[in-house]
């Protein structure tokens, strides 16, 4: 049994269902008491490089965000059905000069960490400071590095000073990369080692064992805004999305999501099986292949600009995911305000003799030696299925000699932004549904993955300007032409698009609504009532 969820075209945030099919519509209708078992392929390790995994200030994967945005809280959030930010810990945000500079947020009353502590303006002045001030390698600090100054003139205001007028600077204070953070328990110049945290979100995390499973109770201080439809949830992992189903269908847990393989998605997509419910969004969850322009074999804009007319993008989302994913042509999505198909109109159709052409114009005549690395496989992912067919298809064409080679999941990230690899992929969930959100992570100044790409246009002209509308939408004209950019540049390659998928048990609740545009599976949204 299957459900399709259907959302307008527009920026993707919580997303508004419309539901066909069969099963419970609404949100959680009632708590039983019994502990929610959700399923994740996720993998979260202590180790010596990474030993402090569920802290905000070191960890920006979709893995440990799932677990930040369920246990910590920020001044705003999103509510159900809702694309713009609302005041969470914060009463009420606004700027407070017409140039963008300033934005004040006054905290709600009786605010309180899970350990009782109170939770005041301080807090979210060191929380910020810290983030900065650690700046973590491959953490979020990017997302707040406009942040000047930070004041908190009383327990209940805080105030920010930016360097440059930001629109998006909102939606930035939603995501973890703006968690606040007990200032009593926390240190400011240095992680929180263990697989522990404080925080004022919706859920406490009781426990984690690596490997194995997180257990995470309602939070009896949260003052926010959203409503919790469940009193425990129990976070089970697995290293086989096979396993992880099998466990769906025998009851053992009750909601799965990331990360299905394409033929059990299209499996559960045509089962008939009413002790399952599959439910499919669009998502703005994007794929991109990065290119070292540094690197020696690279350097050559003709090698890239080759590289962009021979990826057969049909032929990947057909053959290595089953077409549950959508070829991306561009930076930005589609369904992203401003989004255009800026590689197609370029590169149009495959074609070896205009990568031939190319290559031949620059003086190239021989193979280019190349190799992608790829992050090793785990639960349902396809990185080695799809790192081959990459290189089998610029292989193909006789122009360049190509390898594959695997890499550590949790030392990919580390190498990929210390410049060790030619060519690597990564998928990009967003931070909040922005077109912004798309460029500025890795094409900004200071951008998270360290590329050595720098184009001064995009920098200093088109996100400072774009940073400063308002009204999103007129913004697009500039967006387009970042996109036109890096697609004349090919710093990067857009491969695919992808869809959400989560599958649960026929008596648990409010399964619509608890993927966000992160395919962040929100707790609270999880109740457990009366089968459809």
């Amino acid at each position: 049994m299957n459900r399709k969820l259907l959302v307008l075209p527009a920026l993707l945030g919580v997303m508004t269902p419309l539901i066909a099919g069969c099963g419970g519509t609404g949100g959680g209708s009632g708590d039983s008491g019994k502990a929610i078992v959700v399923g994740t392929t996720d993998s979260i390790e202590l180790t010596k490089d990474n030993p402090a995994p569920l802290d905000p200030a070191t960890s920006y994967d979709s893995a440990t965000w799932n677990i930040f945005y369920n246990t910590f809280q920020m001044l705003l959030t999103y509510p159900r059905g809702s694309t713009t930010p609302t005041p969470d810990a914060a009463k009420e945000c606004h700027y407070t000069d017409v140039s963008g500079l300033t934005y004040s947020c006054t905290m709600r009353d009786g605010q309180k960490f899970s350990n009782g502590h109170d939770l005041t303006a301080d807090d979210v002045k060191f929380s910020i400071e810290r983030m900065q001030k650690i700046n973590y390698k491959v953490g979020p600090a990017s997302l707040i590095s406009d942040v000047k100054s930070v004041e908190a003139p009383d327990p209940k205001t805080v105030v920010f000073h930016l360097k440059s007028a930001d629109a998006t600077f909102p939606a930035k204070l939603a995501t973890p990369a703006a968690a606040i953070l007990d200032s009593q328990v926390y240190d400011m110049d240095k992680p929180y080692n263990g697989f522990k945290l404080v925080g004022s979100g919706p859920y406490t995390l009781d426990s984690f064992v690596q490997g194995k499973q997180g257990v995470f109770s309602k939070n009896s201080h949260y003052g926010g805004i959203l409503k919790v439809n469940n009193s425990k949830v129990e976070l089970k992992l697995f290293a086989d999305s096979k396993k992880m189903e099998s466990a769906l269908k025998t009851g053992d847990i009750d909601v799965m999501s990331r990360t299905l393989d394409p033929d059990q998605i299209n499996g559960l997509l045509q089962s008939t099986d009413q002790n399952i419910k599959l439910t499919e969004a669009p998502g703005g969850e994007a794929r991109y292949l990065f290119l070292n322009t540094d690197s020696a074999n690279l350097k050559e804009v003709a090698v890239r600009q080759a590289m962009a007319w021979l990826i057969d993008r049909q032929a990947i989302t057909r053959d290595v995911y089953k077409r549950t994913a959508e070829p991306l042509y561009s930076v930005v999505p589609q369904g992203i305000t401003g989004h255009i198909n800026s590689f197609f109109n370029k590169y149009t159709k495959p074609s070896v003799s205009k990568a031939q052409a190319l290559l031949h114009g620059a003086g190239i005549h021989d193979k280019v030696p190349l190799t992608i690395n790829y992050r090793r496989d785990n639960g349902g992912t396809s990185n080695q299925a799809e790192a081959e067919e990459i290189a089998r298809q610029l292989n193909a064409s006789g122009l360049f000699q190509v390898t594959a080679k695997s890499e550590q999941w949790n030392a990919f990230l580390s190498k990929a932004s210390s410049r060790a690899y030619q060519i690597f992929a990564i998928s990009w969930l967003p931070d909040f549904p922005d077109p912004d959100n798309y460029i500025a992570p890795f094409f900004d100044k200071d951008n998270f993955l360290n590329l050595p790409y720098q184009n001064k246009q995009i920098q200093d002209q088109i996100l400072p300007a774009t940073r400063k509308q308002a009204e999103r939408s007129t913004a697009s004209t500039d967006f387009g032409t970042a996109q036109n950019l890096i697609a004349n540049d090919v710093p990067m390659l857009p491969l695919w698009q992808g869809k959400q998928y989560i599958a649960a048990r026929p008596d648990i609740t409010g399964v619509e609504w608890a993927l966000n545009s992160s395919t962040t599976t929100q707790f609270w949204e999880l109740g457990r009532g009366v089968s459809g």
